[in-house]
């Protein structure tokens, strides 16, 4: 399993970034998978805590449901106000239930978190930071700039423009 410390050191500017991205708001929006197979959106909150990239809930919610049955999730940062400042992110990834008492304990502590709870370890899959680069010369002519990141593929860069039609296949 592939944890942030493994990806902060592969690709550090990028891991900024992303940090950034989920340290400016508190509450971002998380996809898992309901027990039809269809997707649930929740509102999670998301932590690097030394190198893991964790998220906590309370005990009984349907999210850790989900989670405990299917692992698989995806994360959206909470993009802020609609100027694109520092971009935006995305995760995607397998949530692992952290049951090691002492382990726990320290997040708490650490965190401050309210008790009972519930804390799970993100395996990172593929991490996107999409932003926006402004042409000064011509704001019309503005490029979108998508980083991508994966344990196997390492990190990809992408430019867009608004005349582009070929879709990015990420």
């Amino acid at each position: 399993m592939t944890d942030w410390g493994d990806f902060a050191a592969s690709a550090p500017e990028l891991a900024a970034a992303v940090r950034q991205r989920l340290q400016a708001n508190k509450h971002h929006v998380m996809a898992t998978l309901r027990t039809d197979g269809w997707p649930r959106v929740s509102g999670t909150e998301v932590e690097v805590f030394h190198d893991l990239l964790l998220i906590g809930s309370m005990v009984g919610a349907v999210k850790v449901a989900d989670l405990l049955r299917d692992g698989r999730l995806s994360i959206h940062t909470n993009p802020g106000d609609e100027s694109m400042a520092g971009g935006d992110a995305k995760i995607t990834g397998l949530a692992v239930l952290i049951q090691d008492e002492s382990t726990r304990q320290q997040i708490t502590e650490e965190l401050k978190s309210p008790e009972p709870a519930v804390f799970f370890r993100i395996g990172i899959r593929q991490i996107v930071h999409t932003g926006i680069e402004i042409n000064a010369e011509n704001p019309n002519n503005s490029s979108m700039v998508i980083k991508m990141w994966t344990p196997t593929g390492g990190q990809t860069t992408w430019t867009r423009r608004a005349t582009d039609t070929e879709a990015v296949r990420l």
